[in-house]
């Protein structure tokens, strides 16, 4: 039986009114960045995709997700998109590029040199492709900003640089085509410190922003006001925590906060440092830290050292559902980690192994192999109901003397071939009858090296970019069985996601950024 038929339903997060009008305004979709979508999804069958079965827009790099506006008077609707290079706006219909603004942060490279990049990743084996690969992480991937961004209910689109935040709107509110420009900037004030990562936004409709080196700041979309707070032992351990990881591993992804933050309809917002989870609270006035409040901090495990490199999911909403944030851990083998997100029950006891009485539940992502001594993700942890899932990012192989810091290379910009590709899904379920976590399945056969998954739940599948036989795919998993039901082949690494996420757009489509461009399945 389906441990997920044994299961009530649960229902997923709140829409907040000040994001726009569709199901992926922001980066995982909601504020509770769960990465589902109650509709559908396409349900297969399994084929070799046509050119006409796609759409592909040339957008340069860094354009990992699209931003999916409400309807303009006229009815029509529009994608923005935010990459390295350029500020971006797609129809919603057709993906053509309709208005796009240089962010003069450097020079628009030229469309045939990046299909010249993509071929290579294709054409090239071994120690060339190895070498392609790095050219290309070297020039595009290093020192990337504003990668997580929100396009709010009056067509703005807002995003964090390393030390500013910056606000992109129309000409012509009333014109889908219209160009684009940037509205203002707010620049973040002295004695705030650390570069800007994560984004969100409060069912008040302000904007929130966390900092690697710890702090949290909550900013009016007009940037006419902020308030700030510090986490809790950033002042202490941050900038030493990042200074150490930027020469570690040569770029500032490991900082002291790495990922983006949630939030939730009742002032809760939700940060991972190192190691451990931050609430901290928007009382509407104000950041608090106050117990009396609600807030809290947690420690999860981190035997790694390096804390979670997942953007926290909330699950469970109403008074009926047990409410957690979930996080994939530190740990050499990565834990799925569900906290109770509100007071913890007055008879639990604390789990065995687990650093606080918070943790409801640890489900170790082995990918079936209890042996295994290390899988890690950086992606966000796939929340639907009370499931959640992640995914292999461990490369099968590294070349001899390569360093393990920097395999992230091989399953990011290689994982199309064999020697490098990883494999496994593994997902947990809360049994709220049982109060515990509990395997729900685990698919060692699909493949999903570095995107996202998202799931449609009304189809009862998982999506996710994959890999087979040397292309790229579309693979679609059961998510109650995880069982494969089916898979599109794509192509060539035009259709890489990297790092990015697989989404449903509001009329069922597959839609997603991918090296250099965006695609969506018309199927």
């Amino acid at each position: 039986m389906k441990l997920g038929a044994l299961m009530p339903a649960v229902r997923s997060g709140p829409r907040n009114p000040f994001l726009a009008d569709s199901g992926n305004a922001m980066a995982h979709g909601r504020c509770d960045q769960q990465d589902n979508t109650p509709g559908h999804g396409p349900e297969g069958p399994t084929e070799v995709l046509a050119p006409g079965d796609i759409q592909y827009a040339p957008l340069g790099p860094g354009h990992f997700g699209g931003l999916i506006s409400g309807r303009y008077r006229d009815g029509r609707r529009v994608i923005w998109s935010n990459g390295r290079q350029t500020i971006a706006k797609l129809d919603y219909d057709t993906l053509e590029v309709l208005a796009t603004l240089p962010t003069g942060t450097e020079p628009v490279t030229e469309q045939a040199e990046l299909e010249a990049l993509e071929a290579a990743l294709d054409d090239l084996d071994g120690d060339e492709a190895v070498e392609a690969a790095i050219g290309i992480a070297a020039r595009f991937m290093t020192g990337l900003d504003g990668i997580y961004s929100l396009l709010d209910c009056d067509h703005t689109l807002f995003l964090g640089r390393k030390d500013h935040a910056v606000a992109y709107v129309e000409i012509d509110p009333c014109d889908p085509a219209s160009g684009i420009v940037e509205r203002d900037r707010w620049h973040r004030p002295a004695g705030i410190d650390g570069y800007f990562v994560g984004m969100n936004i409060t069912f008040d409709g302000r904007l929130v922003m966390t900092t690697d080196h710890g702090w949290v700041v909550c900013v009016a979309r007009d940037f006419s006001d902020y308030d700030a707070i510090r986490l809790p032992g950033a002042e202490a351990d941050a900038a030493a925590h990042c200074a150490d990881r930027e020469a570690r591993y040569g770029h500032t992804g490991y900082g002291w906060v790495r990922t983006s933050c949630c939030a939730g309809d009742d002032g809760g917002i939700y940060v991972c440092s190192v190691d451990a989870v931050h609430k901290v609270i928007w009382t509407g006035q104000r950041l608090s830290l106050d117990a009396d409040d609600g807030a809290w901090s947690a420690r999860y495990r981190n035997g790694g050292g390096d804390g979670s490199g997942t953007t926290p999911s909330l699950m469970g909403f109403g008074g009926d559902e047990d409410r957690f944030v979930v996080i994939g851990d530190g740990d050499d083998v990565v834990n799925i980690t569900l906290l109770w997100r509100d007071e913890i029950p007055q008879d639990w006891t604390q789990l065995p192994g687990a650093p606080s009485r918070r943790i409801a539940g640890m489900g170790p992502a082995h990918m079936g192999d209890p042996t295994r001594t290390e899988i890690k993700t950086e992606q966000s942890i796939t929340v639907s109901g009370y499931g959640a899932m992640t995914v292999n990012n461990e490369p099968a192989s590294l070349p001899d003397g390569w360093p393990a810091t920097r395999a992230r290379l091989f399953s990011f910009f290689l994982g199309h071939k064999p020697a490098y590709t990883p494999y496994g899904l593994h997902k947990y379920e809360w049994d709220p009858a049982q109060r515990r976590l509990r395997e729900a399945w685990v698919n060692t056969e699909v493949s999903s090296p570095n995107s996202v998954p998202f799931v449609a739940e009304a189809s009862d599948l998982v999506y996710t970019c994959g890999t087979r036989d040397g292309k790229w795919t579309i693979e679609a998993v059961d998510w109650s069985t995880g069982e494969s039901r089916f898979h599109y082949v794509v192509g060539g690494s035009r259709y890489n996601t990297l790092g990015g996420g697989v989404t449903v757009d509001d009329d069922g489509r597959l839609l997603y950024g991918t090296i250099f461009g965006k695609t969506r399945i018309l199927r």
